[in-house]
């Protein structure tokens, strides 16, 4: 496992901890108390934000993708789901076409 690898399963180490925290006392238990709504309005938020980086400083847009990636491993965390369900989901998809992958969707 790469160092990179590594981080993520820490991240969301601490992901999972947080559900049984105090809202009053943890950001990310705060947002798991307030639900499904609050953590998409926080993505929402960090994806305009990533949106207005990317003409912008890289170190900027940098930091913003990382606030984005954060507050979707909070909601993967939410739905019992995890960072290597979408590593696998990119895996996959990897050498096939974004075209030939869009058409194989399901509607």
């Amino acid at each position: 496992m790469d160092e990179n690898t590594r981080i993520l399963e820490q991240l969301m180490d601490v992901l999972r901890q947080r559900r049984d925290a105090d809202p009053d006392s943890s950001y990310v238990a705060s947002l798991y108390r307030d639900g499904i709504p609050a953590i998409t309005a926080k993505i929402t938020e960090e994806a305009a934000e990533t949106v207005e980086a990317a003409e912008d400083d890289p170190e900027r847009l940098v930091h913003e993708v990382a606030d984005l990636w954060f507050h979707s491993l909070i909601l993967l965390a939410l739905r019992d789901l995890d960072a290597r369900d979408v590593l696998e989901e990119l895996q996959r998809r990897f050498g096939t076409s974004g075209l030939e992958e869009k058409a194989n969707r399901k509607s």
